[in-house]
């Protein structure tokens, strides 16, 4: 079934407007989802803006909805490795969370050595680090080659615009950043969650190439998955029938993730550096197709297009909510 996009090209959601249920509590804006803090929870509000090399390119019809309802799921899919902090999802762009203690760490696990940002495997291999994240790699491997088994490449959570900084796990500890039973836990929980991730895509014609989870501390100690889950912001995910063949004839597999909004940025010159172009039309459309049928594979469910403009639907479901 195709997807009327003209609701959401017409008005895209940009975020909350300006003032709108400042008397709900403290509105903050971030790069791509809004937030209201209600004290010991969050509301956490997906939009349709999408991000690259830590700048706003844009909004993509349909993103956020995809990203809060496809995390939910996965939160649901994974929950009885890790609890997660969703409350409820009272709207499709909507979530309400526990607060917690984030861990000063991005978790990234990968099971190949691709990329194309400043902290991907490929991009430091190809520049010739063979010591990557504290762990060596073999001389003479090519782009998209998968590794013997998941690896974690860390980075800190880098302040609003600056970039992620890689950081081994050795450092992780040594530096002070996380205690070492509680890393061990975390790490473990990761490859484990991220494992179920790939079973999962697996069995949906997909293949979770690498990923990035990040996780808090809640008011009673337990360690909690938070943020959002396997979805095509957080994630790299290739079609699994046609990678094979797209990798060895030297072609890049079929993304079904943000990976085609920055393979189209690169092409186009633009290394992550200083401000980027805006995002085009075709490419905004192109990767609302992408994160649309994502959706749709995974949860092997059709995706229903909320009601636009949704900034009015957004802010009746939380006022009726609070």
């Amino acid at each position: 079934m195709t997807i009327d996009l003209s609701p959401a090209l017409e008005t895209p959601f940009d975020g909350l407007p300006p003032g709108a249920l400042d008397d709900v509590g403290p509105v903050t804006h971030g790069k791509v989802r809004d937030m209201i803090d209600l004290g010991d929870r969050l509301v956490l509000v997906a939009t349709d803006r999408i991000s690259a090399s830590d700048q706003v390119l844009g909004t993509v019809p349909y993103r956020g909805q995809v990203l809060n309802q496809l995390a939910a799921w996965w939160f649901e899919q994974i929950s009885d490795i890790v609890p997660s902090h969703i409350e409820s999802v009272i709207d499709p762009n909507v979530t309400i969370g526990r607060k917690c203690t984030t861990v000063p760490v991005e978790v990234v696990v990968r099971a190949r050595l691709t990329g194309t940002t400043s902290t991907a495997l490929w991009t430091r291999y190809a520049a010739g680090e063979r010591t990557i994240y504290g762990i060596d790699f073999p001389d003479g491997m090519s782009k998209n080659d998968p590794l013997p088994t998941p690896i974690i490449t860390p980075t800190t959570k880098a302040e609003h615009g600056a970039h992620d900084a890689p950081i081994t796990e050795a450092d992780i500890v040594a530096d002070g950043l996380v205690e070492a039973d509680l890393w061990h836990r975390i790490r473990t929980a990761a490859l484990d969650i991220f494992g179920r991730g790939r079973e999962i895509a697996a069995n949906r014609g997909l293949i979770l190439v690498d990923t990035k989870y990040e996780f808090g501390i809640d008011d009673g100690g337990t360690l909690t998955i938070i943020d959002e889950v396997h979805t095509p912001d957080s994630s790299r995910y290739w079609r699994a029938s046609t990678a094979k063949d797209l990798i060895a004839a030297g072609h890049e597999p079929e993304n079904l993730d943000k990976e085609v909004v920055r393979l189209a940025y690169a092409a186009d010159g633009y290394t992550g550096e200083g401000a980027p172009p805006p995002l085009s039309r075709s490419l905004s459309i192109r990767a609302s197709g992408v994160y649309t049928r994502a959706y749709e594979m995974l949860t092997g469910t059709a995706f229903v297009p909320a009601e636009y403009p949704a900034a009015p639907r957004i802010e009746r479901a939380i006022r009726n909510a609070i």
